[in-house]
């Protein structure tokens, strides 16, 4: 196995124990949507609530921890939107609280069948060929950015610092960046194999920091499904317009087993 393959699979490997963490993305059970009155939630303890700025809880009795400390009287969770959630504990589950134009609360169980019967992310063979050179191009100031959500009616904010611009098959392409993680960059993105072989919404494409002459490297094979592929408690954004490369990305997660 070559050395591009071995890091490959590792990185594969990583990527799937990340997702079946016991209360990660493939644990939620639930989702439910805050509104101005306090009420009780099917399976969930405590009461809970929205106003324009947080969210709320009462435990009433039960027992719950935030932070490692015990919530005894109403807790306020004033979150940014898209950003973010926050989770309270409760026994072996947690429910976290997220804003996501309203505020949501959506429980975690480690016991979840989705996470009991997952057995990895089928995706395409690892090619050196999928690994491409690109430049990032930023903005005079980054640009607040609307999207849409695979949640009717719901959108996101984020932020673009500018585009990456990359050739493929003798033409130029020009793709959104959202801020990634360690002065990196997100770039959400379907294709050609986008509800094909690929989940339809979008896929999204971890880029490094560019380099001092603003180069980077986009390796394809590394396009992950959002958490939407995998659970309907996922409220995840949909491409920026443009993003939608017109070619097929024969590389990268493939539709989920669980969407098959």
């Amino acid at each position: 196995m070559s050395t591009f393959t071995q890091e490959w699979q590792d990185w594969k490997t990583q990527r799937e124990a990340d997702l079946a963490a016991p209360h990660g993305w493939l644990a939620l059970v639930s989702l439910d949507w805050l509104t101005d009155s306090p009420r009780e939630y099917p399976g969930i303890p405590g009461r809970w609530w929205q106003d324009a700025d947080a969210a709320y809880v009462d435990p009433a009795g039960a027992s719950l921890t935030h932070e490692g400390t015990p919530i005894t009287e109403v807790r306020r969770f004033e979150l940014v939107n898209s950003g973010a959630g926050t989770r309270v504990l409760a026994g072996d589950v947690e429910i976290e609280v997220a804003r996501r134009s309203g505020y949501l609360i959506r429980v975690h169980d480690p016991k979840a069948e989705v996470l009991r019967e997952f057995h990895g992310i089928p995706a395409y063979e690892p090619s050196e060929s999928w690994v491409l050179q690109g430049r990032f191009e930023p903005f005079d100031e980054p640009r607040p950015t609307t999207v849409g959500a695979v949640v009717e009616g719901l959108s996101h904010v984020y932020t673009a610092p500018g585009v990456v611009r990359f050739s493929h098959g003798g033409s130029s392409h020009t793709l959104t960046a959202f801020n990634g993680k360690d002065g990196g960059f997100s770039i959400l993105f379907t294709d050609g194999t986008s509800g094909v072989t690929t989940y339809a919404a979008n896929r999204s494409l971890p880029v490094g920091a560019p380099a001092a002459d603003g180069s980077v490297t986009l390796d394809f094979n590394r396009a992950v499904n959002l958490p939407c592929a995998f659970t309907d408690f996922a409220t995840c954004p949909l491409p920026p317009a443009g993003n939608d490369l017109p070619f097929a990305v024969e590389a990268g997660e493939k539709i989920p087993y669980e969407r098959g």
